[in-house]
């Protein structure tokens, strides 16, 4: 079983990343490894600074990765940064582009959130995008966004901690994005493309991403990989009943705990106690 830890470096580490962290060296202590990625495919957040805090934070825990550990980051030894997988990428992209699959949008995020109000008695927590460019033949060039054609369908998988799921993403987002207008590829595609490149076979992650799992499922079978992985998402640690600890905030930052004294057994012990572990 090979499983991955990915954090993303527009932000400190923080409880809920050491929360995910024990799920994840949990399940490969008992049955496999874990391989490092750095999820820095956002370029405008994106800080160096960060990536080499949570190098440190994940080294001061004592988490170490079987696949592209933290040295190798480094020492520029590997390829687990997103930031230098663009080919990769761009690869995957041509396959779906010759099955026909892939258009250009100019839609704004303004005309999103307008689609998404227009959608009475629906989920508004994510924009739904109606496929308005579809047939609109623009050039797949610099300057449009790039998305992949989702149609009606249902994908069901088994969740090890919530049981089966039925997901529809042509209810849910409409047709994904997989590229935005400035260039840079998007967390549901480089993520989907990383796991199956990469070989990953549990993916294991908050309850947050239980919605996008459908999608990447089913843009994972249109690019060739006949076997998705198994899923598993894990509670969060919540700052209030509807809000989940964020990097941007600061919360519970394992920096600051380890600046109070906290040695790294008192900040697992407070992530697995926080997270009903």
């Amino acid at each position: 079983m090979r499983t991955r830890f990915a954090p993303a470096p527009t932000g400190w580490l923080h409880l809920g990343h050491v929360l995910n962290a024990e799920y994840v060296w949990s399940a490969a202590l008992q049955r496999g490894e874990v391989l490092l990625r750095i999820e820095d495919h956002d370029r405008e957040r994106s800080r160096p600074e960060y990536e080499a805090g949570i190098l440190e934070d994940l080294d001061w825990l004592g988490y170490r990765a079987d696949i592209f550990p933290t040295d190798a980051f480094r020492a520029g030894r590997c390829d687990g940064r997103q930031s230098d997988r663009g080919q990769v990428y761009r690869d995957a992209f041509e396959i779906l582009r010759h099955k026909g699959l892939v258009y250009a949008c100019d839609c704004t995020r303004r005309s999103l959130l307008e689609a998404t109000a227009a959608r009475p008695g629906v989920d508004t927590s994510e924009l739904y995008y109606r496929g308005h460019c579809r047939d609109r033949n623009l050039p797949l060039t610099a300057g449009y966004g790039w998305r992949v054609r989702m149609d009606p369908g249902v994908e069901s998988f088994e969740d090890v901690r919530l049981g089966t799921q039925r997901q529809d993403p042509s209810d849910q987002c409409g047709d994904v994005l997989l590229r935005d207008r400035h260039g840079n590829w998007t967390y549901q595609f480089a993520v989907t493309v990383d796991d199956w490149r990469q070989q990953i076979d549990f993916v294991i992650r908050g309850v947050d991403l239980l919605a996008s799992t459908g999608r990447q499922i089913r843009i994972a079978r249109l690019l060739g990989r006949a076997e998705p992985p198994t899923f598993l998402h894990h509670p969060l640690i919540m700052k209030r009943a509807d809000q989940k600890l964020s990097k941007s905030d600061g919360d519970t930052g394992v920096r600051d705990l380890r600046e109070r004294g906290w040695s790294p057994a008192e900040v697992i012990a407070a992530a697995r106690t926080a997270g009903g572990r």
